[in-house]
């Protein structure tokens, strides 16, 4: 069974929990849960995965199958890590110039390798941004890296004028560690023995160094690192996360439990980090303290879609600070509190001051939300479209929307049909939500807002979400449906989230104007416009009046 072989070397072990399938075939554990769902793994209630399903998931659909093509690529993109590091060691030993070797490492590991532990190496010139933040005499302040890999912000940092000797970091990886080591040797002279082969999280955790604090501490923790859902909560739980679990919202809470009173935090993070409601808790911690900057960096990690944003922050609870923002080459200056008093702390910083003006102005009207007031649904979720959907109807079988086929208030001719067999689907909705009287039909991938009131039950796929307001909402699907396919929501959507996934999270926050709203049927988008003493230009944004 080559490498999944030793996944369950006890026999006494006959199944596995969700957590540690996903874990080790590197998918989510929604991924593993629709396999269940689809007969792939069988599933034993208080048992979990039988050990039998899993080998003949591994041997037999894993590779062979588009509906696993996360694992697939898991199998396909790999390299055997143990030789690879063993022969850098070899050569670092042997006398081999740390640099090349760098390079030689970095570029051997494979994508699911990097995806398993989340490395994403940091280009020089960005370290060099995020330390050039930090004004201050280094010459006898502590330096820390927890997450090092090959030490490039290490290297900046001593050309900052941060001492050797000062300086801090940690890795898990003995390859990279051997490797910074070498290189802060290269580079000073200096043989360094407080480069630490250990896992940053563990430490902090488990009080190891409990008298290592730092003065400033910079790095670019792991996105999505794949950890262990019992190590997670864990290390949520000792230090004060239980939102969310992710891997760089962890890193966040312990390098801000290792940072000195008056120390600097630099961090480099995924766009997530600053926008989605599950590191609400990160941001809100974020904002108690003196923000100095925030820099969006685009996309600078191959193969990785996500913009790498940054913040940098003195351990001060100074809360009157303007904060600078770097975006697209270019600076201004936001308010800390124009943060905060975003719903859910969004940290939108690519909005200059003017948008921030027209979002405070609509956000201080009365209004209302669909959070807790709509039931909310995906479309069906097939598993394999291209097997199940056809362009002419057949028997036995239900036309299905796909999100290509809704525009602002009206839909397109169905041109998809599926079986009328729900069983054949790894996800579907309660029948009930499709087959309501009347509901709102909206595109999940757009880049702005596209609403269509169904009065026919309709089934959708699962590139359209479905939403049915509560009974006892103030306001009907109609009224709701016309103010979010106005220009001015999607311009506000757009502004606080900036991206192409059409959220429910994202669609709880968006206020509805109760005084605007409460006496109308309909409304031309001039008049909403009016309400908020807001106008239009030309270029399609929105400026407060006079």
């Amino acid at each position: 069974m080559g490498q999944q072989a030793d996944l369950f070397e006890d026999s006494q072990y006959i199944a596995m929990r969700i957590a540690e399938v996903a874990y080790r075939l590197n998918v989510s554990e929604a991924s593993v849960r629709n396999w269940v769902k689809a007969g792939y793994l069988q599933h034993r209630d208080g048992i979990g995965i039988v050990r039998q399903s899993f080998e003949n998931f591994c041997h037999n659909v894993a590779g062979k199958e588009k509906l696993v093509s996360r694992a697939n690529k898991s199998r396909s993109s790999q390299h055997d890590h143990v030789e690879l590091s063993s022969k850098i060691l070899a050569r670092l030993q042997a006398g081999e110039a740390v640099l090349p070797l760098t390079e030689i490492y970095q570029n051997s590991l494979s994508d699911s390798y990097r995806n398993k532990e989340g490395i994403y190496y940091t280009p020089p010139d960005i370290c060099r941004v995020l330390l050039a933040d930090i004004a201050l005499p280094a010459s006898h302040k502590t330096f820390c890296d927890p997450c090092c890999g090959s030490g490039n912000f290490i290297i900046e940092a001593i050309h900052r004028g941060f001492l050797p000797q000062n300086i801090y970091a940690y890795d898990s990886d003995p390859v990279a560690v051997a490797l910074t080591k070498q290189r802060i040797f290269a580079e000073t002279g200096y043989k360094s023995d407080t480069i630490f082969c250990r896992d940053f999280l563990e430490d902090t955790v488990s009080f190891r160094d409990e008298s290592l604090f730092f003065d400033v501490i910079v790095t670019n923790p792991p996105w999505g690192k794949k950890i262990q859902h019992i190590e997670k909560e864990k290390y949520g739980k000792l230090l004060g996360e239980s939102r969310n679990l992710d891997s760089a919202a962890l890193f966040f809470f312990a390098a801000l439990q290792r940072l000195k009173e008056g120390g600097f935090l630099a961090l480099l993070l995924p766009e997530a980090f600053f926008k989605i409601a599950a590191f609400q808790n990160a941001r809100q911690k974020l904002l108690e303290y003196k923000l100095l900057g925030l820099r969006d960096f685009g996309r600078p990690f191959k193969k990785i879609m996500t913009r790498a944003q940054s913040f940098c922050l003195e351990k001060n609870k100074n809360r009157l600070r303007k904060v600078l923002c770097s975006v697209n080459n270019t600076s201004f200056t936001r308010q800390k509190s124009s943060f905060v008093n975003n719903p859910a702390a969004i940290i939108n910083f690519s909005v200059d001051s003017a948008d921030e003006q027209v979002l405070a102005a609509i956000f201080s009207k009365p209004y209302v939300t669909l959070e807790r007031n709509a039931q909310w649904g995906l479309g069906i979720v097939t598993g394999n479209n291209k097997k199940f959907c056809r362009s002419e109807p057949f028997e036995n079988s239900i036309p299905v929307y796909k999100g290509t086929d809704i525009y602002k208030g009206h839909s397109h001719k169905v041109t998809n049909f599926i079986p009328d067999d729900f069983s054949l689907y790894q996800q579907v909705a309660p029948i009930a939500l499709f087959e309501a009287e009347e509901k709102l039909l909206y595109r999940f991938i757009s880049s702005e807002l596209v609403f269509y009131r169904d009065t026919e039950q309709a089934y959708c796929l699962n590139s359209v979400n479905m939403v049915k307001l509560l009974s006892g909402f103030p306001f009907s699907h109609s009224l709701i449906a016309k103010v979010f396919n106005t220009d001015l929501y999607s311009w506000i959507f757009k502004k606080l989230f900036n991206t192409h996934k059409v959220l429910r999270s994202d669609l709880e926050k968006l206020p509805l104007p109760i005084e605007f709203l409460k006496s109308k049927n309909s409304f031309s988008e001039s008049e909403l416009i009016e309400y908020f003493n807001i106008g239009k230009q030309d270029n399609g944004t929105f400026r407060i009046k006079g």
